[in-house]
């Protein structure tokens, strides 16, 4: 009951964390990547996109001006990344964790994934 409660009171703090970001416009990086639901643990793909150092998430993957985030994550509070396919028994699975959640994800094969998190966006194909 106490993370319902959490998640209710944080909601609109969450959704408009966006600090005027244009997360449609000329973005840093994105993509597709499977997260666990915060509440029914399944693993929809969402599309994911890095602009100023805020990683947002969307169900679609045309973005427009009109569109709004299903999250964001400023990037900055990120304690660690690290990868979890043992705990989590997927295959190129990584979590991001801030002080206070941990989001597991599932990304692509590691070749791909190596590559995309050790490159910078100078370095995007």
């Amino acid at each position: 009951m106490a993370s319902l409660w959490r998640a209710a009171t944080a909601l609109t703090e969450k959704l408009n964390d966006y600090d005027g970001v244009q997360f449609w416009s000329n973005p840093e990086r994105t993509g597709w990547l499977a997260k666990q639901g915060e509440y029914i643990k399944t693993w929809p793909r969402r599309w994911f996109v890095l602009k100023q150092g805020r990683l947002f998430w969307f169900k679609e993957s045309l973005i427009t001006r009109a569109s709004r985030p299903r999250g964001v994550i400023p990037v900055a509070t990120c304690l660690t990344v690290k990868g979890a396919e043992d705990i989590l028994n997927k295959q190129y699975a990584f979590e991001l964790s801030t002080r206070e959640e941990t989001r597991p994800c599932t990304s692509l094969p590691m070749r791909r994934k190596k590559r995309r998190i050790g490159s910078t966006p100078s370095d995007a194909p």
